[in-house]
């Protein structure tokens, strides 16, 4: 979510007062603008009523190649000033520190490697900073652990929903078709007069799991001048874009009427394949299906054959099942598709919120506060 410059200065100023060793007012005044304009969830209870709960001897930052972590592990010095924070830059290096740490913090897969997991016996606290955790519940033993686990949810919502709403945009104005022709340096008129093209404003989109990405992707539809309808695993109540908010029940019902279709949900058991060939034989020939969630909540086959026989006016994915997606696999041939590389969370942004909500979260771990984005690991996220 673009951040008002004052707040982007704060989380400058904190960043800087981190590095620097020093105390930091204008981090936590940025944390809490933070929790509130992104809607963070706030665990009902401290974190030091759990019983494995102690001040952190041993906190693990796994880099892994994706940047320099060395200012990082300052900031996070920082926020937990009696714990000892470590850098592992590969699996090798995570294994040989495993011995000891209470708290991981790192980017999935990594994370969660099932041999990293076992080797890590002191283990209290995962700190995912990706949104999705399904490999970590998929490992076996997990859950029977009892280790907190908490993640990334809504901090690149904004982003997201951007992502779902140009595709959405280029399925509806043929620019799948025309960026074809760009690539061959064409000017094709039969192409002009035949692709199929859709105005968006009165359409209705509906969407799949009113989460923090859903709730964003509503609102930018509703920008557009569409209807907007979802569904959710949860209370009922809703944003007042949003017309109606129904049970995952009725998702059957709403998919009908619906012109386009975004996926939100995390991958569970209940949603892995939901879309499959009885969920788009409901939709309209004229839908779009749009996807940003998971390749496992869709049967891919299901989805080529819908597209394959007109069932279905066009797809737009930035993920597959399986990941990457194989070049003979026949969707990359199916008519109407645009299919992105699991990206839809990058932008120019600095990506600040990310590091200042995991400073954050471990300065209430460490003082045995209240933690943000607990997963629920029966329900999956």
């Amino acid at each position: 979510m673009t951040l008002r410059p004052s707040i982007a200065w704060r989380i400058a100023a904190g960043a800087l007062a981190a590095v620097l060793g020093l105390a930091s007012p204008a981090l936590a005044d940025t944390a809490g603008d933070l929790i509130r304009s992104l809607q963070l969830v706030t665990a009902p209870t401290p974190v030091n009523r759990r019983a494995d709960w102690r001040v952190p001897q041993k906190v693990l930052l796994l880099e892994f190649g994706r940047q320099d972590w060395a200012p990082r592990q300052a900031q996070f010095a920082a926020a937990a000033p009696h714990s000892r924070i470590v850098v592992a830059h590969d699996l090798a290096e995570a294994l040989a520190e495993a011995p000891g740490t209470d708290v991981l913090i790192g980017f999935n897969p990594e994370i969660c490697a099932p041999q990293l997991l076992r080797a890590a016996t002191d283990l209290r606290w995962i700190a995912s900073l990706a949104a999705g955790v399904e490999n970590c519940l998929a490992v076996p033993g997990l859950r029977e652990r009892g280790l907190l686990l908490t993640n990334m949810r809504a901090v690149d919502a904004a982003v997201i929903a951007e992502h779902a709403i140009a595709l959405t945009l280029a399925l509806a104005h043929g620019l799948d078709v025309f960026a074809v022709d760009t690539a061959n340096a064409q000017w094709n008129g039969r192409h002009g007069a035949s692709t199929p093209m859709q105005s968006l404003e009165g359409k209705t989109l509906l969407v799949v799991g009113l989460g923090g990405i859903g709730t964003d992707v509503a609102r930018l539809a509703h920008g557009l001048g569409m209807k907007v309808v979802a569904t959710r695993d949860g209370d009922r109540s809703g944003p007042p874009f949003v017309s109606h908010v129904g049970s995952p029940a009725e998702l059957a019902d709403l998919a009908k009427s619906a012109d386009v279709i975004v996926s939100c949900v995390p991958l569970t058991p209940t949603t892995r394949g939901m879309f499959d060939a009885k969920f788009f034989a409901r939709l309209k020939p004229t839908a779009y299906f749009v996807n940003i969630s998971r390749g496992g909540t869709m049967v891919m086959a299901d989805l080529t054959r819908a597209l394959l026989d007109k069932r279905l006016a066009g797809a737009g994915l930035d993920v597959a099942d399986p990941e990457p997606l194989p070049p003979d696999n026949p969707l990359w041939h199916a008519p109407h598709v645009l299919i992105t590389p699991h990206i839809s969370s990058r932008s120019d942004l600095p990506g600040e919120e990310r590091w200042t909500i995991a400073r954050e979260n471990l300065r209430r771990y460490a003082n045995g506060e209240r933690m943000l984005n607990v997963v629920d690991q029966a329900r999956g996220y």
